[in-house]
């Protein structure tokens, strides 16, 4: 029993350390805030913090195999922009739209993994070189800003629930519950986990590598959709922003590394790198409440990282092999 307690604790120690600093950094936000954590602070904060919890957890999937995707912000603003074009009109209409956008994304994604296993290339470039083709595509669906979203299913996801209760939280949950717990215990996830930590010793043992990374990367793209959806659902309207692409892609590497998921593959947690996306969104609001300069961001963010990726060093440098990780 303690063996398995230690196993657990140090299989999560990353997650552990990140919901730890945003739990910090969020109860100092709610102390300093002027009218504290009501439901409608609450519910803004869920509603910035969601996205790029999304994104960050599609981000993780592709991470864990040793690999990254540097196309999902540029997914996202496609979906943005898809969604804003179709996703409204009548019940049907608008649940057919929404299935369209995450089916956009998941063959997005498809693309990219179809490149990397049968074209045998660096996830890093073919990923990059995506981001230049979707992000050319969204440019294509909404040259300038506008669309329109269902006003109801947006009032739905932005809202709250009864009890003041952010819905977009229960939206995430939703991700957790029905995405990430069943790839993780499923054959595809630990093959994923095998994948990261020795792609030749996986091979060996049987591993279907190009399903599991061919699986991989098409549910990263429609998590990335998905969040491109509820990019929409907030903003009731789509815009193609290289700026916002390139920025939620590089801040979803960040929370990936805050949550305590290594970027060689093999370990860690999309719970982590939710709580890792929370800690970016939550500095940006005590920027705000402490009334400084919003070009402090960067720094205070850049020290997060410092520190998460020392610490994760130090742990390795430790251990006379990956197997002793988690002994």
């Amino acid at each position: 029993m303690k063996a398995s307690l230690r196993y657990y604790l140090a299989q999560h120690r990353g997650t552990w350390l990140a919901g730890g600093l945003f739990s910090l950094s969020f109860g100092v936000y709610v102390a300093e805030h002027p009218v504290g954590l009501t439901p409608d602070v609450a519910t803004t904060a869920a509603n910035k913090a969601v996205l790029l919890a999304t994104v960050a957890v599609a981000q993780t999937l592709p991470v864990l195999t040793s690999g990254i995707d540097l196309s999902l912000g540029a997914i996202f603003v496609l979906a943005n922009c898809l969604a804003s074009s179709i996703v409204h009109g009548s019940s049907l209409a608008v649940a057919a739209g929404a299935g369209l956008v995450l089916a956009a994304g998941a063959a997005a994604g498809l693309v990219n993994a179809a490149l990397i296993v049968l074209g045998r290339l660096q996830p890093i470039i073919t990923t990059l070189a995506t981001s230049t083709l979707y992000y050319g595509l969204a440019l294509g669906l909404r040259p300038v800003p506008g669309g329109s979203v269902d006003s109801t299913l947006a009032d739905a996801v932005t809202g709250q629930l009864p009890g003041g209760i952010p819905a977009m939280l229960a939206v995430l949950l939703a991700v957790i519950m029905l995405v990430w717990i069943p790839f993780r215990r499923s054959v595809t996830g630990r093959g994923a986990l095998a994948i990261g930590s020795s792609e030749t010793a996986a091979y060996m043992s049987g591993i279907p590598i190009a399903r599991v990374k061919l699986l991989t990367y098409t549910l990263a793209g429609a998590l990335a959709s998905l969040a491109g959806l509820l990019l929409t659902l907030v903003t009731s309207s789509g815009e193609a922003s290289a700026t916002l692409a390139g920025t939620y892609t590089l801040n979803s590497i960040a929370a990936v590394v805050i949550g305590g998921t290594s970027l060689a593959g093999g370990a860690g947690s999309a719970i982590g790198s939710v709580f890792g996306a929370f800690v970016f969104s939550t500095l940006g609001d005590l920027l705000f409440v402490f009334d400084l300069p919003p070009l402090w961001q960067p720094l205070f963010l850049g020290v997060i990282l410092l520190f998460s990726v020392s610490l994760a060093a130090l742990r390795l440098l430790k251990q006379g092999s990956r197997l002793d990780w988690f002994s």
